[in-house]
């Protein structure tokens, strides 16, 4: 059903269940996955003052990432792990379109009831809004 799933992450625990689903989809459809972790940037400064801590946020990224893929290694399963530098939102969005992606899965809080207001601006409802294909929150 989907060929291509993107799967962005926080590198957190959370994120983990996320990319579990998206993993069993994707040896289920025989898809591909895409993990990426998105460096955020400092609004209005410039990148090469920053490009060094930047260059190693990114490096740090990367070996996290291969250690939540590490589990699923002999499944069979296609995966890559990408890194982009900039605003998270923008930089997914952006990376479903470019990439051809059918699914984004991602990890979502729960959203209480009482005060249903606090939800609204977080990256998993923007994501939802925004994006260009399907999208599947994970609590």
């Amino acid at each position: 059903m989907f060929q291509h799933i993107l799967v962005p992450t926080d590198l957190s625990e959370k994120s983990r269940r996320a990319l579990d689903i998206a993993v069993k989809l994707a040896l289920q459809d025989g898809s591909r996955i895409t993990l990426l972790h998105v460096v955020e940037t400092i609004e209005d400064a410039d990148y090469n003052e920053f490009d060094a801590f930047y260059l190693s946020l990114g490096k740090r990224s990367w070996k996290k990432m291969e250690k939540m893929l590490g589990p699923y290694e002999g499944e069979g399963l296609v995966a890559e792990k990408e890194v982009t530098y900039g605003k998270r939102v923008k930089e997914i969005i952006q990376f479903a379109r470019d990439h051809e992606i059918d699914l984004i899965v991602l990890s979502s809080h729960k959203v209480d009831a009482e005060s249903l207001s606090q939800g609204w601006g977080t990256i998993s409802y923007q994501v939802g809004l925004l994006s260009p294909c399907p999208v599947m929150l994970v609590k």
